[in-house]
């Protein structure tokens, strides 16, 4: 699950800055069309904050694959991503104008959906068992 959470760290937390720097940019590549209204520009850049906790989130995770917190951390990926998948995907389906970056994102969160839910069936690695250290004279 490393790899996984390191990989959503690095895109979430990077359109998380993209959206509290430059929401309109990112939302013409999604949506082909600007941000105009300040409530707009404002909610953008409260999504841009809750991606880049959650890239933090994930990239902390990341150390400790094995802990319930991990895993908790995937599943609500899963629900993000599925969430993602519907809004984006309505929206390109209801729209003429969609931006150059809509479907693209729309796969990458399906791609990321099925990467979740497959690391959270496998079974979680049980640590090696230590093994006792030998006495002192047979070293």
């Amino acid at each position: 699950m490393k790899p996984l959470l390191l990989t959503t760290a690095v895109v979430e937390a990077g359109i998380g800055i993209g959206l509290l720097a430059a929401p309109s940019v990112v939302a013409r590549l999604l949506l082909g069309a600007p941000l105009d209204a300040p409530a707009a520009l404002t909610v953008a850049r409260v999504a841009g904050a809750a991606l880049l906790a959650l890239g933090v989130a994930c990239w902390l995770a990341a150390s400790d694959t094995q802990s319930c917190a991990a895993r908790g951390v995937v599943s609500a990926m899963v629900l993000y991503n599925v969430g993602a998948v519907v809004v984006l995907g309505a929206a390109g389906i209801q729209s003429q104008r969609v931006g150059i970056g809509l479907w693209p994102a729309v796969i990458l969160h399906t791609a990321m959906t099925v990467w979740c839910v497959a690391g959270l069936l496998r079974k979680p690695a049980t640590p090696a068992k230590a093994r006792p250290l030998a006495p002192l004279s047979a070293r």
